[in-house]
């Protein structure tokens, strides 16, 4: 990491200020020699000093123009994002402003910053550790206030502390066992105490927990995927422009409107949900809506939660949502029953069969916009109904759940060989492999494969 690195550190487009990054050990030459505290160029700054906001003028080196009305923040390194030498300039936001300059700072040694490369430098030089990398990820793409509490949380290094703190506890009892085997006649045999023991187990117990907790929670960074489906013509695409309270889905009174599933973003009360609008499902011949058909089985079989339509002066069938939702037992998929067009008068309610009593009912009116605040409140009862969000200070996501699926099969092993004689070795092997995997987690033990997989995903300038 001797060469130093720049990128525009905003998104592209118009607007009030863009910000470019340096980084890197000719950060501090680079911002000296474009740089002028006046509109004079003779009148540069020679030296700058670290933390200090300036206020200038950035000039094309060539023919002295000048280039952007600009300031100028250098940070010496170790105190700065990267624990490198920084710069960072807050100009106009503008897509030929910000690359103008930052073709001049390229063009005085720097090279362009390859994806993450700025969180991936803070992590090389151990300012932060793997998980507070992806939780700046995590931050940027938070979808709900909820998810961005909980990713502040892991950015300040909750996470890391709590992995750290059981990965040095596997570290301790592997070097009794160790003390073992290497030096057989000088200690006793190994026989660990109830406290050995039970730290095993609250390693174990900790690292299940923290698996539960993605289980319980991973949907605050993706999402709780909801499908509308039912017949043509219920009011689906009606119901989902309400309930995302924008003209998402075409609405006409011909049935079959919808062919392709139409997909949104929903935030409620902090929950962010993906509602999907699908095709109506009945019998056709017409390769087109067969397609759009099967498009949308395969919705409702990924989905969290299914809101199954019914118009009023239908009847309820077991077999028709069973067809639509199927499943082997009621409690497999998370169903509510919307019953729509309530407001057109005299006509009859459909009725869930005993079967299905205990889905929980809701009547609206997509057209006139009544009982959808009822429906919002029920799919957030429904779709974390037994969950206690208060309780998880982080979520693991995906890559953490795997590496604490690996450590807990290990530690199981572990547990096994306690209960039978002359198992140091095989123990030894289970104990390591363990604590492999908690160091992947943090970044301690983690591949270069991993690492760029990581940092691949990030945005240019972060």
């Amino acid at each position: 990491m001797n060469d130093t690195i720049a990128a525009i550190a905003t998104p592209y487009g118009s607007g009030g200020i863009g910000v470019i990054r340096i980084s890197g050990p000719k950060a501090f030459d680079i911002a000296s020699k474009i740089f002028s505290k006046t509109k004079n160029r003779a009148c540069r700054i020679i030296k700058l000093d670290s933390h200090r906001v300036y206020h200038g003028y950035i000039f094309d080196t060539r023919n002295k123009d000048i280039l952007d009305e600009v300031l100028l923040i250098p940070m010496k390194g170790p105190c700065s994002y990267t624990a490198e030498d920084v710069v960072e300039i807050q100009a106009h936001s503008g897509t030929i402003v910000l690359r103008t300059l930052l073709n001049e700072i390229l063009s005085r040694g720097a090279r362009l910053a390859e994806p993450g490369e700025f969180t991936k430098r803070a992590f090389l030089n151990q300012r932060i550790d793997l998980t507070q990398a992806e939780a700046v990820a995590d931050i940027i793409n938070a979808k709900s206030a909820k998810s961005l509490k909980f990713a502040s949380s892991q950015n300040l290094g909750l996470l890391k502390s709590q992995i750290r703190e059981l990965r040095e506890n596997l570290i301790n009892f592997l070097s009794l066992l160790e003390a073992n085997i290497d030096f057989p006649d000088d200690v006793d045999p190994f026989k660990p105490s109830e406290k050995e023991t039970g730290m095993i187990d609250d390693v174990l117990e900790k690292c299940q927990g923290f698996i539960q907790q993605h289980e319980d929670a991973c949907f605050l960074k993706d999402g709780i995927r909801i499908t509308i489906c039912g017949a043509p013509n219920v009011g689906k695409s009606s119901l989902m422009n309400r309930l995302i309270e924008q003209d998402r889905s075409i609405v006409t009174t011909t049935p079959g409107t919808t062919r392709d599933p139409i997909e949104e973003g929903l935030n409620i009360d902090g929950i962010p949900f993906v509602v999907t609008d699908t095709a109506g499902i009945h019998q056709t011949d017409d390769l087109v809506e067969i397609i759009g058909i099967q498009k949308a089985m395969d919705h409702i079989n990924a989905s969290d939660l299914v809101l199954f339509m019914k118009e009023t002066g239908t009847c309820f069938s077991d077999k028709e949502l069973e067809k639509i939702v199927p499943f082997k037992n009621p409690s497999d998929k998370k169903i509510i029953f919307v019953i729509n067009k309530i407001d057109i008068k005299k006509q009859a309610l459909p009725e869930l069969s005993t079967k299905y009593r205990h889905l929980p009912k809701i009547e609206i009116s997509a057209l006139l916009n009544l009982g959808i605040k009822d429906l919002k409140q029920k799919i957030v009862e429904v779709s974390i109904a037994g969950l206690d969000m208060e309780k998880s200070s982080v979520i693991p996501n995906l890559r953490h759940k795997k590496a604490l699926e690996q450590t807990v099969e290990s530690l199981i092993a572990v547990k096994k060989g306690l209960t039978r004689p002359l198992e140091e070795e095989t123990m030894t092997i289970d104990l390591k492999n363990s604590i492999n995997s908690l160091g992947t987690i943090t970044g301690e033990t983690a591949s270069l494969d991993i690492l760029d997989t990581i940092f691949n995903n990030f945005c240019i300038g972060k």
